[in-house]
């Protein structure tokens, strides 16, 4: 097996994480609408974030362009996948971060996607086109994983990853638990950090271990990581850019960083469910999740960095979103099926070795 599993980006796009809701009905296959027509049922399953945005810009027009009625499942990604894999679900498209969808693919639940049907896929920047692989669904958003720190209470300047081992940070640190989406990233800055030209996972976990004992927290929610800054018990920390403008809410002066190693790309995908009766229906939905209007209005109102290379945000719009080609470019890649293969050790070896 190869040891490289960071995919540079020779064109790529952002965001970062996330969505939300839409009414129920609780009933099952079509229904008649006003006029008397058949009306289509598409279940999708999501997170429960940004629910008036993607209400209003996502969901209603999408219903009232295909005579549709979508209904939601929400919850994390864990959860909402477990549920598909019991088959317990009739989910007809589902949205899932780049590490729970390769998940979804290696368990065989996920029909393969007809591009052809995609027309905005064109649209997209190479890194969202087929971000698990050609056979299934595309990335609607990528955001960036850097560095928020705050340089008063830090008492130092950060720059990269390998700042985050200085004397200076001891006990003001919080980073993110192994199983989160961006524990693994962890793993490979520390082997970046470690010197290696490859990954090496001996030397990651030899400076994880020596980083330990100045984290206060490891963290698996957003909101631990900002309540940590607020009541001032942690001064730096790796997130993902489109939380900061929260975190600044909280604590004027926080600064983000792209470390100089690089930061990583954190990518949220959609994909079509085994078995679903929409197909083209949910195939449809992807390509209008993708076009320049939708993408262009999540990213001005901050819910999602843009995966369409289209979109045109003012430099006032592209505060706190990953935006550009000039910064997408840049991002570093897990290979996901990679991390998958080995998370399960590297969890073992994380709670033996680092956190003992």
């Amino acid at each position: 097996m190869k040891k490289t599993w960071i995919k540079g980006f020779l064109a790529c796009s952002l965001s970062a994480l996330v969505l939300a809701g839409c009414g129920s009905n609780g009933k099952n296959g079509a229904e008649g609408d006003s006029s008397g027509a058949k009306q289509q049922k598409l279940v999708i399953s999501t997170w429960g974030f940004a629910e008036d945005f993607y209400n209003k810009e996502v969901y209603e027009p999408f219903e009232k362009a295909h005579n549709v009625k979508i209904v939601l499942e929400t919850g994390n990604n864990a959860d909402r996948l477990s549920k598909i894999l019991q088959g317990s679900s009739d989910v007809d498209v589902i949205y899932l971060s780049d590490y729970y969808a390769q998940q979804g693919i290696e368990a065989g639940a996920f029909e393969k996607i007809d591009r052809s049907r995609l027309k905005n896929l064109d649209n997209v920047y190479d890194i969202a086109k087929a971000p698990n692989g050609e056979d299934y669904g595309p990335a609607y958003t990528i955001g960036q994983l850097g560095i928020a720190y705050d340089p008063k209470a830090a008492g130092t300047k950060i720059e990269a990853w390998s700042d985050l081992w200085k004397p200076e940070l001891k006990g003001k640190l919080t980073m993110p638990s192994i199983t989160s989406t961006s524990g693994p990233m962890m793993v490979d800055a520390a082997s970046k950090v470690a010197g290696a030209a490859e990954f090496n996972e001996d030397q990651a976990f030899e400076r994880l271990t020596a980083l330990n004992p100045g984290v206060v927290k490891y963290y698996s929610k957003t909101s631990e990581f900002v309540n940590m800054f607020t009541q001032g018990e942690a001064s730096a920390g790796p997130i993902m850019q489109m939380y900061v403008g929260d975190l600044q809410k909280a604590v004027p002066g926080i600064e983000f960083v792209t470390p100089k190693e690089g930061a990583y790309a954190i990518i949220n995908t959609l994909n079509v469910v085994k078995g679903s009766k929409n197909k083209e229906l949910a195939e449809e939905f992807i390509d209008w999740q993708l076009s320049q209007e939708v993408q262009e209005k999540a990213a001005k109102a901050k819910v999602d960095s843009p995966a369409n290379k289209n979109v045109k945000l003012s430099t006032k719009e592209a505060v706190g979103v990953t935006y550009g080609a000039d910064v997408v470019e840049k991002l570093q890649k897990l290979d996901m099926a990679f991390v998958n293969s080995h998370l399960k050790a590297w969890t073992d070896r994380f709670n033996r070795e680092v956190t003992r």
